[in-house]
């Protein structure tokens, strides 16, 4: 979900930005994260922005991933996974926007869970490739910043190309 239909990164450059007077910007990210961009000081704190339950409300959609998903239920199954284990006050948050910007996808395909390797997919698009690890499926990597050095996985730039490649 985060940083392939939900810009998380783009939201957390903009908090810590407001919150130090800073400017970082996405480009600055590439290879980590936002850890890697900031003072050791500000780490804390910047994470515990995302830690907040309102973080995930209202975070921007990532271009096109609506009508490309929408496209790609008329050919396959589609579930929309989020290791949201990893911050559980944001599954509130992540289902309303979800149904907010997603409502065609039932609630009965939506995946909340820590190890994604649970999942029973021959396809899994994200932008974390070490839920690739003990995945069944095939890993597609969805570019970020963070993974930009990333290799050994077909890669997508866009939902676009996630259209070309599928539809």
């Amino acid at each position: 979900m985060d940083e392939t239909i939900a810009d998380a990164v783009g939201k957390h450059i903009t908090l810590y930005n407001e919150a130090f007077g800073a400017a970082i910007h996405r480009d600055q990210l590439v290879g980590f994260g936002i850890r890697g961009a900031i003072p050791e000081e500000h780490h804390a704190a910047a994470e515990a922005m995302v830690h907040s339950g309102a973080f995930f409300a209202d975070l921007d959609v990532i271009p096109e991933s609506q009508a490309v998903i929408h496209d790609l239920q008329a050919k396959f199954e589609v579930f929309i996974t989020s290791s949201a284990m990893e911050v559980p006050s944001s599954f509130a948050a992540k289902f309303t926007w979800l149904e907010r910007h997603f409502p065609f996808i039932p609630s009965s395909h939506i995946v909340f869970c820590g190890d994604k390797s649970i999942l029973a997919a021959d396809y899994l698009i994200d932008d974390t490739p070490r839920h690739f690890k003990h995945f069944r499926g095939e890993g597609i990597l969805f570019s970020a910043p963070h993974n930009r050095s990333v290799q050994g996985f077909r890669r997508v730039e866009s939902w676009l190309d996630v259209r070309k490649m599928f539809l």
